[in-house]
């Protein structure tokens, strides 16, 4: 009985946390606004790589196609005409347009051949500095038509650790929901025991209002002691009852208590109950004793 107290109150405990963090969770999603405006001043910073790249081959004619979000947090620039540039300068202009508009300095460029889709230059930017990976440049790529694709890293990195909290939290609360109604079904089982209502025990139906237990039209009448021990190993089945919480409640207003009566009285309750083999009253060495219902 203590054990369900504290684990209702942890239970309670917890689901306050977790209304808590689902609200907090839920605050964050309202930041679709800030999403949209991240997406909006990456493809103006796209754009300005994009006119600068054309800049630096003396072209100031040439479009730049509209910037492209493939899918979250990627991104895609393309030209409707042909251009040469060297990586480094590259590098360079993609790096001065993420910092000028605040963007996450963490993402992956490709250079793509519009005509196979093969990767003509890439590099990456990182957190830690032994994963970031600038090839040397100094080459220039021969005028060819080509797509340049962005993708940040620490931001989709973000997403995915957001998913996994709240796919954890919802287990939690789906654990703590589970738990508090196998809780509520104990406690309407024991209401129903003091409205004198039976109880389903293996083959037996147990009567505690009336002590008795009846198996099959034959009733077995029951001492009020048994009764109320087998009232408490019904209420907790497959649970470990200490000997001290069973004396305490079975004896504790009737004065006197010998110390081996709890014993003589789970003895007769065994005799009673053995007829029945789906049904133990087990002792546990030291502790106390477990009623086992299969």
């Amino acid at each position: 009985m203590l054990f369900t107290l504290i684990m209702n109150r942890i239970t309670f405990y917890i689901l306050n946390q977790l209304l808590i963090i689902v609200f907090i969770v839920m605050a964050s999603s309202c930041s679709s606004e800030y999403d949209d405006d991240f997406s909006e001043r990456t493809k103006i910073a796209l754009r300005a790589v994009g006119n600068k790249l054309l800049l630096s081959n003396q072209d100031s004619t040439s479009l730049i196609l509209p910037v492209l979000e493939l899918e979250a947090n990627k991104y895609q620039i393309t030209f409707n005409n042909t251009l040469s540039f060297e990586p480094s300068n590259l590098v360079s202009i993609i790096q001065e347009s993420i910092k000028a508009s605040r963007l996450s300095e963490y993402y992956r460029v490709e250079v793509l051949q519009c005509s196979d889709r093969e990767v003509a230059y890439s590099y990456q930017m990182s957190a830690e500095e032994e994963s970031t990976i600038v090839p040397c440049g100094g080459r220039y790529l021969p005028e060819a038509c080509y797509i340049i694709e962005l993708k940040f890293i620490n931001k989709a990195e973000t997403t995915s650790v957001k998913d996994a909290i709240i796919k954890t939290i919802i287990l939690l609360i789906l654990i703590s929901i589970a738990f508090l109604l196998k809780n509520k079904v104990t406690k309407s089982k024991k209401v129903n025991l003091k409205n004198g209502a039976s109880e389903k025990l293996g083959s037996f139906y147990f009567y505690p209002e009336q002590n008795k237990l009846v198996k099959e039209a034959q009733e077995i009448a029951l001492s009020k002691k048994e009764c109320e021990l087998l009232a408490l190993f019904v209420a907790n089945p497959n649970q470990i009852i200490k000997r001290d919480e069973l004396t305490k409640r079975v004896w504790e207003d009737n004065g006197v208590f010998v110390g081996r009566s709890l014993d003589t009285y789970i003895s007769k309750l065994r005799k009673k109950l053995k007829s029945d083999t789906s049904i133990k009253l087990t002792n546990v060495h030291g502790v106390g004793y477990k009623l086992e219902v299969d």
